[in-house]
């Protein structure tokens, strides 16, 4: 069992670094379609175990999102790379080290 989960983390972090590049122009400008399909698949999958504090005051980057996205791969969430490189520039882009900071709850 402890080598299947190794193996799915290996893969898990090969794929994250082939498709960063997807998400990802040139010059790191984030593809906006990617965003926007990311907050939609954020709000359907991951609010069905979590709360919005899960992530809010993390300030990662999109490459560290995808890394916690394949972690979350490991332990039972089913979403394709495409799922995780979309959630990851949503992510990256809102909750990023550059995002502002969020509004307290209730306003």
């Amino acid at each position: 069992m402890p080598t299947a989960k190794l193996g799915r983390c290996v893969i898990g972090i090969m794929l994250t670094v082939g498709v960063s590049s997807i998400a990802f122009g040139q010059e790191g400008a984030v593809n906006q379609a990617a965003v926007t399909a990311g907050k939609d698949l954020l709000f359907d999958k991951c609010f069905q175990c979590h709360t919005d504090a899960m992530w809010r005051d993390q300030r990662q980057d999109a490459r560290a999102w995808e890394a916690t996205l394949y972690r979350m791969v490991g332990r039972g969430a089913i979403w394709s790379g495409e799922d995780i490189k979309n959630m990851a520039a949503f992510m990256g882009t809102e909750f990023g080290p550059n995002a502002s900071s969020p509004s307290p709850k209730g306003k």
